[in-house]
């Protein structure tokens, strides 16, 4: 019976609001929040506090994440500055060093382990005042300005390529120096830097494309309507199995009380999906681990 109400009780707190908590204690902290998660093509995560939290449109990214996203999958990111981050599929990347400085000057350090990203400064909005965002990879760092960059960190290769503006490209030997020439790449292999070359049109094309999200393969954003119900009317056991099950995994599973003839029931849920092909497609996947389970999409 104790067991059956401390379940009950659980299950109930993450109801009215568990996933909002971190939203809630960032805001009383800023003003205007530092990162915020804008779109994910799920599952992808990030690493707190030795804690696992599936990341979900509106989530607020602090000092010391560790964003990850998995295979197939995508991540849009707003920054203070009004910037995005995109990255794509199987990457790592650590923030630090964020805040707004005096002057209005929008301060980050982003570390890139593996996957690729882009940069694209004032994408949701104009930004009047100073940026120093540096963007690390393993073998290089880049310092950013007014520009739009994307890259790809692997073990033995990194690459810069500038789409426009311009940025510092700086050297693990301290070597300095600036691309900025649209449309040409840095490449580092096993540490030994390459001459910066023009990119051709289609590989630019592949590379922008990595860290995009892709429409209809389970892409999630705010207001997205449509949302997927697994095994409604579950136990409370069942539920909340489900539930940390969905969440350990990258999916940001939400727990939603009902009722079935005066008996309490949860179904367990993930929603804001932009279209319904996106749900499906988060469903379809979800069915192939969890066979054992029932999926059904809706708004």
């Amino acid at each position: 019976m104790v067991r059956r109400f401390t379940i009950c009780a659980a299950l109930l707190a993450m109801a009215v609001g568990a996933s909002g908590v971190c939203v809630a204690q960032s805001n009383a902290a800023n003003a205007v929040p530092l990162a915020t998660v804008e779109a994910v093509q799920m599952p992808a995560w990030v690493e707190r506090n030795g804690a696992s939290i599936p990341l979900a449109p509106g989530t607020e990214l602090m000092n010391g994440d560790e964003v990850r996203t998995a295979g197939r999958s995508r991540l849009l990111i707003r920054t203070a500055d009004g910037s995005a981050l995109r990255l794509g599929e199987n990457a790592a990347l650590s923030l630090e060093g964020m805040g707004m400085r005096e002057g209005k000057l929008f301060a980050a350090t982003m570390k890139v382990a593996e996957g690729a990203f882009r940069f694209t400064s004032e994408y949701f909005a104009e930004f009047r005042g100073e940026r120093e965002v540096a963007v690390g990879l393993k073998a290089v760092t880049v310092g950013i300005h007014g520009t739009d960059v994307l890259g790809k960190s692997a073990p033995e290769r990194q690459i810069v390529s500038l789409i426009d503006g311009k940025i510092d490209v700086i050297e693990p030997n301290g070597a300095r120096f600036v691309m900025d020439e649209k449309f040409t790449v840095y490449v580092s292999e096993n540490g030994v830097p390459k001459p910066v070359v023009m990119v051709p049109a289609d590989q630019l094309e592949e590379w922008e494309a990595e860290a995009e999200t892709q429409d209809g393969r389970g892409v999630c954003l705010r207001g997205g309507r449509w949302k997927v119900t697994i095994s409604a009317g579950l136990a409370p056991n069942n539920a909340l199995d489900l539930y940390e099950g969905l969440r350990s995994s990258g999916y940001a599973a939400e727990i939603i009380p009902a009722k079935v003839n005066e008996k309490r029931v949860y179904d367990v849920r993930l929603s804001q999906f932009e279209t319904e092909k996106d749900a499906q497609a988060v469903a379809t996947d979800l069915k192939e681990q969890r066979g054992e389970y029932d999926y059904k999409v809706s708004r």
